[in-house]
């Protein structure tokens, strides 16, 4: 008893320090409106787009064989703290303080996941972190889940990364808070938001040349609905006609 009171202690207290020292993780917002659930039908003048999970996989698989893992530097203080605080001159060369995005470990692999109305992605990683005098190597996974938004004066599909939980592997428990604090915040800084649909693939301009104009499609609202491994976005236009052919290009 003794002992379960004293770790119960130690990790309060880790944890107090890890969110004084590196402050509370904080998830960006992601520019635009959350992007709702379909409900019923698609709305008229709407198209859908549709991405499956193993093709955004294959696309990770391309980046690990390719590319390399994806890494993510971080200092590891956070604002108007002093850096030597945490990564004296003697460990600064030796410690990366980074984090590591990894293909597979321990039977769990970096994946995007369509499921239920939801998008998920565990991520693999790796990394190191210094604090007073100590370069920690860790390793584990985080679940996580992605939240699409939509802006619609940029006309651009955003999504944002959500830690939900992050396991550790053989990481002191005092040092656990930090490491957790740690990997939230490089996840977090580092990853959002994202740019999953760019305006040049949402807009639309139709040239009518028989009736000397054009038509013009801007995106007014996207829903989505993910399930058996597909993710659908409904895209809603506003149509509108301009006379005239514009000048080409160049």
């Amino acid at each position: 008893m003794k002992y379960l009171i004293t770790l119960v202690v130690g990790l309060l207290i880790g944890a107090g320090a890890a969110v004084f020292l590196l402050g509370v993780p904080r998830a960006k917002s992601s520019p635009g409106t959350p992007v709702q659930a379909l409900s019923g039908e698609s709305p008229p003048g709407s198209i859908v787009i549709s991405l499956s999970d193993s093709f955004v996989n294959q696309l990770l698989d391309t980046v690990f064989r390719d590319l390399g893992p994806p890494k993510f530097n971080l200092s590891a203080t956070r604002p108007g703290v002093s850096e030597d605080i945490f990564t004296p001159a003697t460990f600064q060369g030796g410690c990366t303080n980074s984090v590591t995005v990894g293909q597979e470990s321990n039977g769990v692999k970096t994946q995007a996941q369509f499921v239920n109305g939801n998008i998920s992605a565990p991520l693999v990683f790796s990394g190191s972190y210094s604090l007073l005098g100590n370069c920690t190597q860790f390793k584990g996974w985080a679940q996580t889940s992605i939240q699409l938004s939509f802006d619609q004066p940029s006309q651009t599909v955003y999504g944002r990364v959500n830690v939900e939980g992050v396991n550790l592997e053989g990481v002191a428990p005092f040092a656990n808070n930090f490491v957790t604090v740690f990997v939230r915040n490089a996840i977090d800084s580092k990853v959002n938001p994202l740019e999953v649909i760019r305006p040049n693939q949402l807009q639309l301009m139709i040239p009518i040349k028989a009736s000397d104009g054009l038509v013009k499609a801007q995106v007014k609202d996207v829903k989505s609905e993910s399930k058996d491994g597909q993710l659908r976005l409904h895209v809603t236009y506003d149509f509108s006609a301009q006379k005239g052919q514009p000048p080409p290009a160049g």
